[in-house]
């Protein structure tokens, strides 16, 4: 199960797909702010949306794990 981490500290901005949801690698499931910029995070493969481990408006460092991807 590929891991989905966040590769910089900032908030949750918003997050675009629902568990159970098909995912195509590259695309973009969370959205994270930081210094006023808005940074997609992308799935590393295809497969399905197995966990969200963040939600909205919460405060996340580099390297923490936001999502599951199976």
């Amino acid at each position: 199960m590929p891991n989905v981490p966040a590769h910089i500290t900032g908030t949750i901005w918003k997050i675009e797909k629902k568990i159970g949801d098909a995912i195509a690698a590259g695309e973009v499931i969370i959205i994270i702010e930081s210094m006023k910029m808005e940074m997609p995070v992308e799935a590393p493969s295809a497969g399905v949306l197995k966990e969200l481990r963040c939600k909205e408006g919460q405060a996340v460092a580099e390297g923490d794990v936001l999502a599951i991807v199976e």
